[in-house]
């Protein structure tokens, strides 16, 4: 759907490792070959020590990252790389162990490098069951391949018996029973976080009705604005490219770029938080749309297919204690934040995950929803001017949903910070969540009802036209520490969980899914994924078809 553009290349490597490959050739790039090892996950790793724990040369640290220098073949943590770096000319560039990944230790950021990416890849294909064992050079052998995999327009292009396998080591039946549309996403250095929330997004009933329908066409777009990057231009390519039927990884590199002009701020190879990720792609929908429509709305009245989809409406009562006046305002919103109940975890751990099975409270997401809309007295500091009073009084303050939006997005607050210890760390505490969720209890109107008795009112707080039931459809779970954490997204499509990891996709049971420390929960209004599991085939609908049609007086 989206023709290839001149502007989008290669990220260029830094003068570190330009310098290092200017000296050193290709030579590193092939001796450690025999040290890349893929697991049964189907990640590549660098396997050094066969028969001792790998350690930092400096601390003897075993636990977390580990760079492996190209110079020596030394160890070391992340404290130290740097230090190693500063001592010994000429060791600026390593390896991250764990992700087979290059890093520039002077610029302290992941650096991609094309001509390593393909002895990776190569040795990825090598491990797959038939792969090819010639001990011819690997780096000619990964250069021939290299050319079929076309990098930034579809992914990986082995041949298909090979690209099967490689879609997921775990699970050898063939991928044909698996629903069209499920395709990995490979990792760009440090993008699990893009990657979890861009297969979230995609199999988001509206958003990809609305891709899939052609809403955006990106051929009549670049013509009308001229723009050669275009953020819903790029969507539009994923969209086509998950839903083609082909099962290789997808490599979004157009994306990503787009992404990054979008927003400077975050634009670097270091892991970035998937909620703040998902506001800037709404945003830059939001932008990019109202460009197009030429339109002046508040999000609130905003058409453009992102708040279409997740835009709701909250309502605040702040209530004088003395006078018991109320002063409400109401706010768009596109999610819900909700901070976890860590009221009886003092005993808790940051470095130990909860287990679902072990006797602890274990927060519920019920009760996070009820811990947002419970009444809060506000604290001296924070009087308010009260109308009534015409003075500063003490004052409470209660948050309801006025309005539901299509595609409820919830996130778990899993950072907690100490202003006494100036420190932050997550929060692993499990959490049960249902995979149907009734909203009605959190809704404006019901929350004034219960204050007033229960007593029955009809007037603006009612939602006549809008569902309050709701499914589950993804789930995206972070999982290690904050400093070096990974990404994951559970998709459920027709009753059945799949696990995308980057490039992996793999089936899971629903055990899995609720052990996960979720950080981000999607549900859908329960008619409109009824509507989404019948269509079993995900055909292309014609041009002219509103894809919010069949959602008709569901919003």
């Amino acid at each position: 759907m989206c023709a290839r553009n001149s502007i989008y290349t290669n990220p260029k490597p830094c003068k570190h490792l330009a310098d290092y490959k200017l000296r050193h050739g290709f030579n590193t790039y092939d001796s450690i070959r025999n040290c890349l090892k893929t697991t049964p996950n189907g990640r590549t790793r660098v396997a050094k020590h066969t028969t001792k724990i790998p350690r930092c040369s400096f601390c003897d640290r075993y636990q977390g990252r580990l760079y492996f220098c190209l110079m020596c073949s030394s160890l070391w943590c992340p404290t130290h790389i740097l230090l190693h770096t500063q001592s010994e000319k000429g060791h600026e560039v390593a390896i991250d162990m764990d992700r087979s990944e290059l890093y520039c230790c002077l610029c302290c950021d992941q650096v991609y490098d094309p001509d390593f990416d393909k002895v990776v890849v190569c040795n990825q294909v090598k491990d797959l069951p038939g792969g090819s064992k010639s001990k011819t050079n690997g780096f000619e052998a990964c250069g021939e391949r290299s050319s079929k995999r076309k990098r930034l327009d579809s992914g990986i292009g082995l041949d298909l018996k090979k690209s099967k396998l490689l879609v997921s080591m775990r699970d050898r039946r063939a991928k044909s029973c698996y629903p069209l549309g499920l395709r990995g996403l490979n990792n760009l250095g440090s993008t699990c976080f893009m990657n979890s929330v861009l297969q979230a997004l995609l199999h988001a009933p509206p958003l990809r009705n609305y891709f899939l329908n052609d809403r955006h066409n990106s051929v009549q777009c670049r013509k009308r604005s001229g723009e050669k990057l275009c953020l819903l231009c790029d969507i539009d390519a994923i969209s086509s490219a998950m839903f083609s039927g082909d099962r290789t990884p997808y490599t979004p590199a157009h994306f990503l770029y787009s992404w990054w002009q979008h927003s400077s701020n975050l634009a670097s190879y270091e892991e970035q938080d998937a909620h703040e990720f998902f506001i800037s792609v709404l945003d830059g929908i939001h932008e990019k749309e109202s460009k197009i429509r030429n339109s002046g709305k508040d999000d609130g009245d905003c058409q453009c297919i992102a708040h279409r989809a997740f835009s709701g409406l909250l309502r605040s009562d702040v209530t004088c204690i003395s006078c018991g006046f109320t002063s409400t305002t109401y706010d768009p919103c596109v999610d819900i934040s909700l901070n976890m109940d860590t009221s009886n975890l003092s005993s808790f751990n940051a470095n130990k995950p909860i287990k679902p099975d072990e006797k602890t409270s274990a927060s519920t997401l019920s009760g996070c929803l009820n811990l947002f809309t419970r009444a809060e007295r506000l604290g001296s500091d924070q009087k308010l001017h009260c109308q009534n009073c015409q003075e500063l009084r003490d004052s409470s303050k209660q948050l309801s949903i006025r309005r539901l939006p299509l595609v409820l997005c919830l996130h778990i607050k899993r950072v907690e910070h100490s202003l006494v210890r100036k420190i932050s760390r997550k929060i692993n505490q499990y959490m049960q969540f249902p995979f149907s969720l009734d909203m009605t209890p959190y809704l404006s109107s019901s929350i004034v009802r219960s204050k007033f008795g229960n007593r029955i009112f009809t007037f603006e707080y009612d939602n006549a036209n809008s569902s309050a039931a709701y499914e589950i459809f993804a789930v995206i779970a972070h999982s290690g520490m904050l400093e070096s954490g990974h990404y994951v997204t559970y998709l459920r499509l027709k009753n059945q969980w799949y696990k995308c990891d980057d490039a992996w996709i793999s089936e899971v049971d629903e055990g899995i899914v609720r052990a996960s420390q979720c950080y981000m929960l999607f549900y859908v209004q329960k008619l409109l994924y009824n509507k989404a599991n019948e269509d079993s085939s995900f055909v292309r609908i014609s041009p002219r078809r509103d894809p919010f049609e069949s959602t008709a007086g569901c919003s």
